[in-house]
């Protein structure tokens, strides 16, 4: 079974015993998570496409949190003699799909 799911303002494509990386949730290591915002699934070879959501659910397991790579900001205007550089690390969750259910 085939699913696109959205957390975090972002969507990713799953199947079952996949692993990705997710914008950081709020549980512990090795807890259960359900994520409920399924857009599209595909079971046996037929298609379902929410408008915008379907009843279905991801049930997912917490692997780790981490950070990403670090990114470099620079900012500048010529001629005024202005620089500004920042950098950020984005915090993500990695979870492993364990079911979906449409």
């Amino acid at each position: 079974m085939y699913a696109i799911i959205e957390t975090g303002g972002k969507q990713y494509p799953v199947q079952e015993g996949s692993v990705i990386d997710v914008e950081k949730l709020t549980a512990e290591v090795g807890a259960n998570v359900v994520l409920d915002k399924v857009l599209f699934a595909e079971k046996e070879g037929e298609p379902q496409a929410g408008t915008p959501y379907l009843q279905g659910r991801v049930t997912c397991e917490v692997l780790d949190h981490g950070r990403g790579p670090k990114i470099d900001v620079f900012k500048h205007k010529k001629r005024k003699d202005y620089r500004k550089r920042i950098g950020h690390r984005q915090d993500y969750t990695r979870v492993k799909v364990s079911a979906i259910e449409v």
